[in-house]
């Protein structure tokens, strides 16, 4: 099985090459085929020249030199894959690279599965290292989001993800989100195709300072979500 390993970033100067060593050292230990895809949006630190520069086997560097959003690198990286299961995680690598190897057995011991999603939610240490405001935030900040779409997901803005190749190319083709709330909308696409979505627990492992402000950005959210939920029902999908 064939697997693909996508990685959006945007001025990542500052881990970008450990990454990439990291995920390149890891994936050629655990499995026989795959590829390592870093989606450039637009970054001014020349970071993308940076895992360029390191010629690292089976890894691209893709993307252009206008931001548009975490949601328009991932939906490139996704619909530019190969593999069989396209997965995405942060440049920072914050749910670690074991996760990979957790998410691909998911695929391959249930054929049924289509969407595999983390959860920080599911163990007792999955926010660890987060300080209580922080955890209790994100937690109230998930549940109503969640509870907005229509869906009852345990953490459906976790920073990994994971897809079959042709849901994928199907879900990811009709997205249209560039910013933050691309989650929500991977999701809604997924439950409009009748995907079974599994939830695998992670837990964070590095946590830089979130870009995300919950006030301001829930609403922001919701805004959206209403708009995502309007226009995706009213789609219709190919047989």
């Amino acid at each position: 099985m064939r697997i693909s390993v996508c990685i959006p970033m945007y001025n990542e100067k500052a881990v970008i090459a450990e990454t990439a060593k990291r995920l390149s050292e890891y994936m050629a230990a655990h499995f026989e085929d795959y590829e390592i895809l870093f989606c450039n949006d637009g970054s001014t630190d020349g970071c993308d020249e940076i895992v360029r520069n390191l010629e690292l086997p089976f890894v691209r560097v893709i993307g252009e030199a206008q931001n548009h959003g975490k949601g328009y690198a991932v939906r490139r990286a996704m619909l530019e894959a190969t593999g069989e299961v396209r997965f995405f995680t942060d440049a920072d690598l914050a749910y670690g690279t074991d996760v990979i190897e957790r998410f691909a057995r998911v695929f391959e011991e249930n054929a049924d599965v289509t969407v595999a999603i983390g959860s920080r939610n599911l163990q007792k240490d999955g926010y660890e290292g987060y300080t209580w405001l922080r955890r209790v935030a994100s937690k109230i900040y998930i549940r109503v989001l969640c509870m907005a779409g229509g869906f009852r997901l345990s953490d459906s803005q976790c920073g990994c993800k994971a897809f079959r190749g042709a849901a994928a190319e199907k879900i990811f083709s009709r997205c249209e989100v560039n910013g933050f709330a691309f989650d929500f909308e991977a999701i809604l696409w997924a439950i409009k195709y009748g995907c079974r979505v599994e939830e695998v627990p992670v837990r964070v492992l590095t946590h830089g300072a979130s870009k995300v402000r919950v006030v301001r950005d829930t609403f922001r959210m919701l805004r959206d979500l209403r708009k995502m939920r309007k226009r995706i029902k009213k789609a219709k999908i190919e047989e």
